[in-house]
């Protein structure tokens, strides 16, 4: 008799999973739930589970060393950076991902440009404290006359860039891996990084964290930037030097920060949160009640896929294919 496969679910912050049951009872996988934190967790947890589930919890080398029938790794969200896919590669496990609809992240990136530019933290503020009073916020330019700058064109920063156009802003954007005719379709200028340092009123960023990426924006970037400049970051906290972010906004290199991302995902011992010129949100971009739903179904579908013999959907390591054939049930 075949034996019924395992589908552990390392960690979650979702109310409900009958999305996640409903797509795994079609393969009748049973599926147990955690909250695991650290290596040992889901070394003791997971031991014999066929897939996993992933939203934070770091699988890395010795976890999957320890996880003998795992499978396949699927992660609820975009970014893979808590995983160590080359290991997986290595040991032939699946790594997917889940590719959802953008449009919030595109949403929440504009409210925070909005916010900062207008001075809507420290208007409210100031008025929650009885000051019925615009002129202390001075100066407060508008939005269209001003440079955005967009650091990697993929797919949010092109729903960014939709957006902005209807404010009237000048588009210019970085991104070393796009020919120039994708700038051209969306009607965005192409420069340099150091160009855009130097140009942009708002600079926005859009790439996935890297070994590239890691602290890209640091000390010597942000001395070359406006001294009115506001800075958003949706994507990873690790692309930015946090501590240089702090001089910079404490000594005034530029003027505001949005940050929907930290290094650390915790306000403990970050001195960034006690900043008038930050507005900071919990890692909360991609949210909406409908993006929660999709990206359950798709993380549940792909280990479903993984386990019933199919290549999942958004394969993170395709390098993997070469040794698909052991990995089908």
């Amino acid at each position: 008799m075949t034996r019924k496969f395992k589908v552990a679910i390392t960690d979650a912050e979702y109310e409900s999973h009958e999305i996640e049951m409903d797509v795994l009872s079609r393969i009748n996988a049973e599926l147990v739930k955690f909250q695991c934190e650290t290596e040992d967790d889901l070394m003791r947890h997971c031991r014999d589970a066929d897939g996993l589930l992933n939203q934070y919890a770091p699988i890395t080398r010795k976890v999957m060393e320890n996880l003998q029938d795992l499978k396949v790794i699927a992660r609820y969200g975009i970014g893979v950076d808590n995983i160590d896919v080359k290991a997986a590669t290595e040991k032939g496990i699946f790594v997917a991902n889940v590719i959802y609809d953008i449009t919030d992240v595109a949403d929440h990136t504009i409210s925070l440009i909005l916010s900062l530019v207008r001075k809507i933290p420290s208007v409210y503020a100031s008025t929650r404290n009885g000051i019925w009073d615009w002129r202390k916020f001075q100066p407060i330019s508008r939005l269209e006359e001003k440079t955005v700058g967009i650091v990697g064109l993929g797919r949010i920063g092109k729903k960014v860039a939709q957006r902005l156009k209807g404010f009237g802003v000048k588009l210019i954007a970085y991104d070393p891996y796009l020919p120039p005719k994708v700038f051209e379709e969306h009607d965005v200028k192409g420069v340099d990084f150091e160009t855009l340092l130097k140009r942009s009123d708002i600079i926005t960023i859009h790439v996935a964290l890297t070994d590239e990426t890691f602290h890209m924006i640091k000390e010597g970037e942000l001395n070359k930037m406006k001294r009115d400049a506001v800075l958003i970051n949706v994507s990873r906290g690790g692309i930015i030097d946090e501590r240089a972010l702090y001089r910079a906004l404490k000594e005034g290199w530029i003027s505001a920060a949005g940050l929907d991302v930290l290094e650390n995902e915790s306000l403990r011992d970050n001195p960034l949160h006690e900043l008038e010129n930050v507005i900071i949100t919990p890692h909360m971009a991609w949210y909406s009640t409908r993006s929660i739903a999709e990206i359950q179904k798709g993380a549940a579908e792909a280990v479903a896929k993984a386990l019933s013999g199919e290549i999942p959907i958004n394969l993170v390591n395709r390098e993997v294919l070469e040794r698909f054939r052991r990995m089908a049930p």
